[in-house]
């Protein structure tokens, strides 16, 4: 009974976190971002081309207009895992595409542990391939 309230407050915890918004955000994303985009330069020389350089992917530019960086991180588990650690774990092929776009959409559980993804429905299923198109580009 404790664990399935454990569970449901993290739920909500996390949706709540997840879809909060407002300019405090919006400032922290673009905090973020930037640090990301930063250190990500310096991998991508320092390790060679383990993500495309150049433009920014369709995918990248619509995880960042997400709320995803509230539970997710190119090179570090926070909540959820590292898009590096989602790379390793899955080839880049269409079944796989189609699976955690779909993930993407309609949330999942177990996995990656007992936190819950929070669902996406208002992600299109074209925007939701390009943003795993984009994250499994990330193998190392």
């Amino acid at each position: 009974m404790k664990k399935t309230i454990f569970t449901l407050i993290s739920f909500v915890a996390i949706s709540l976190y997840a879809c909060g918004g407002g300019e405090e955000k919006k400032e922290e994303t673009t905090a973020i971002g930037q640090e990301e985009q930063t250190s990500g330069s310096t991998e991508s020389s320092a390790a060679g081309s383990a993500a495309p350089s150049g433009p920014a992917m369709p995918g990248e530019k619509l995880i960042a207009k997400s709320d995803c960086i509230g539970c997710h991180n190119k090179t570090q588990k926070v909540i959820g895992p590292s898009y590096q650690d989602v790379a390793a774990k899955y080839e880049a092929n269409d079944k796989n595409i189609n699976d955690l776009a779909g993930k993407i959409i309609k949330g999942g559980k177990g996995v990656w542990g007992e936190i819950p993804m929070t669902p996406h429905p208002t992600v299109s299923q074209d925007d939701a391939k390009e943003m795993v198109k984009y994250i499994l580009s990330l193998k190392k």
